[in-house]
């Protein structure tokens, strides 16, 4: 894609910003208008990542249908939807990290299923991986899934799922067998008995509504288990880790939104500075502008081989410190009381401490990096 193009497709993103914008605070007091945005002029199905079978009037750009199908779109447009309202874009219907799973382990018949009823309207989907008390570890998942005479029951705790209590269907990770390659994973809607989300009370990004879900005995299918058709070795925690190295440039471009919108809050209040003020306006300006695009490195490297986290890692540490750095200073820029005087700055610090624990802590991405700088990998890293 060339810049020429990225950047109409980015500007076209920030008017669809608007909506989101204007919505921002509302919603963070009360997840539950999120209806109401989407009522209004918010595109959803356009927005998503819907296939070209069930999004008939895409996005174009230069004449061209934009699917939102690969991660060089989302970081795009997703940014300029983060930058008025990361929590609503979290929010939206559509397919978010288990559509990822899907393209890589469903059959034709699983796809379909997932796919008619995504598009059926606005249809939330979730990713259910992170326990309670073991995290996204799969040597520890407590999570079951066993036969009971000619079904499966599915049994467990899934906490800080996104979208959880308002979905309609969904991705569960459960350990059928002992050792990573025993870990699966199920196609679940929502509505079978058993099957409890309720959702979390949380600081920040609150319209996404991280959710807690309660599986007990849960009747499952042979064929709602994802990849049963490949080898153990191209299962569960394969799709999981692939999926996690697409989505981490994703959730960096939310937290670059998050950063961009706190600098811009502070130039639109702020009217006179002292000299080392604005030297720290021109570093955060030229550090925004290298993390841009070393988050779009990070998404052609995702797009080119999602086995490859090294880019997206390093994207997601450098841009998790900027948004969590420059909400921060805001406040004290913005002087005393600032959080009160400015609603959206108080929401937007409590949503920049978010994206430190989405898709892998701190600690977990420099793993990953020291693994690709070890293997060579991060030759990308230093041109961007």
């Amino acid at each position: 894609m060339t810049t020429e193009f990225l950047t109409e497709l980015r500007a076209l993103a920030r008017t669809y910003a608007e909506p989101l914008r204007a919505t921002a605070v509302a919603l963070d007091r009360d997840p539950g208008l999120f209806r109401t945005v989407l009522d209004g002029a918010l595109p959803w199905r356009q927005l998503v990542g819907l296939p070209a079978e069930h999004n008939p009037d895409p996005v174009r750009v230069q004449g061209r249908p934009v699917l939102l199908d690969t991660c060089v779109e989302q970081v795009v447009v997703l940014e300029e939807l983060a930058r008025a309202d990361a929590g609503a874009v979290l929010a939206l219907p559509g397919p978010s990290m288990s559509g990822f799973v899907i393209a890589e382990l469903a059959d034709d018949a699983q796809r379909e299923r997932y796919w008619s009823t995504v598009a059926a309207g606005p249809t939330w989907t979730f990713f259910g991986m992170t326990e309670p008390t073991h995290g996204s570890d799969p040597g520890s998942m407590g999570t079951t899934l066993r036969p009971d005479g000619d079904t499966l029951r599915l049994t467990g705790m899934k906490r800080y799922v996104g979208n959880a209590a308002r979905a309609r269907i969904g991705v569960v990770f459960a350990r059928r067998n002992a050792g990573p390659l025993g870990v699966v994973a199920v196609l679940v809607d929502t509505d079978r008995p058993g099957f409890v989300a309720e959702p979390l009370p949380t600081l920040g990004l609150r319209g996404l509504q991280l959710s807690e879900i309660r599986m007990t005995d849960v009747p499952v299918d042979a064929g709602d288990v994802l990849g049963r058709h490949r080898s153990a070795t191209r299962q569960g925690m394969w799709a999981a880790t692939r999926t996690f190295n697409r989505y981490r440039p994703v959730v960096s471009c939310f937290a670059l939104g998050v950063a961009q919108a706190a600098y811009d809050l502070v130039v639109a209040e702020r009217r006179r500075y002292r000299v080392d003020e604005r030297h720290l306006l021109a570093d955060w300006a030229q550090r925004l502008v290298g993390t841009r695009a070393l988050v779009l490195a990070a998404a052609r490297s995702a797009d080119r081989d999602p086995g490859d986290g090294t880019l997206a890692s390093a994207a997601k540490i450098r841009a998790t410190r900027l948004a969590e750095e420059i909400t921060t200073t805001a406040v004290r820029l913005l002087g005393p009381g600032a959080r009160w005087e400015h609603p959206l700055l108080d929401k937007l610090v409590r949503d920049a401490r978010a994206f430190e624990f989405m898709e892998g802590t701190g600690n977990i991405q420099r793993l990953t990096l020291a693994q690709g700088y070890l293997q060579g990998r991060l030759g990308d890293a230093r041109a961007a």
